[in-house]
């Protein structure tokens, strides 16, 4: 269920990047108005959760194609979703610093 979802919400970034991107060409000043509003912290979490969301769909990707293709892929399945969640807080945790490190610096002072 969250491998869909993750896609569900990867999906609708795209489909907001491209609009927001082709506002270019039918104004600048909004674009950059818009680009502007991505500098908040509100959107600097935003984009820790699309990390996160790409990240895990990324990782259960893999275990997903492990299950259809690796023959004792159904065996080991469970033990395959931990090892992805694993794999995925360590790398959230990671990510915490480059992605949100700026966002801390506008709230909180350099």
């Amino acid at each position: 269920m969250a491998h869909r979802v993750t896609g569900v919400l990867i999906f609708f970034f795209l489909f907001v990047h491209v609009l927001d991107t082709a506002l270019v060409r039918v104004s600048p000043q909004a674009y950059d108005d818009v680009v502007a509003t991505y500098k908040t912290p509100i959107v600097a979490l935003l984009e820790y959760g699309l990390v996160a969301a790409i990240l895990f769909h990324a990782l259960n990707g893999l275990r997903v194609i492990a299950v259809d293709f690796w023959i004792k892929g159904a065996r080991y399945q469970k033990q395959m979703l931990w090892t992805v969640v694993a794999v995925w807080i360590v790398l959230m945790l990671g990510a915490i610093y480059p992605v949100l490190g700026h966002a801390a610096r506008e709230l909180f002072g350099s």
